[in-house]
């Protein structure tokens, strides 16, 4: 039912809405790290390659629905 509300609100968005969603999570993200020396200390500590794999992992089922005939 939780998900039936989202999807019905993401077919609402538009590109904008999506684009500043993606900056917002990202600034959220920037400030954690910020504030927490943990969460820096982690972040500089793990290697930078995992951080690209799972870039590439999580961005394969956009990528191939933009792609797909």
């Amino acid at each position: 039912m939780c998900l039936e509300y989202f999807n019905k609100a993401i077919k609402k968005m538009d590109v904008w809405d999506i684009g500043l969603t993606k900056l917002a999570v990202a600034a959220a993200t920037l400030f954690v790290i910020t504030i927490w020396p943990a969460a820096m200390d982690w972040v500089h500590t793990v290697n930078p390659w995992y951080f690209l794999v799972a870039m590439v992992i999580f961005a394969l089922k956009p990528w191939s629905r933009i792609f797909e005939k």
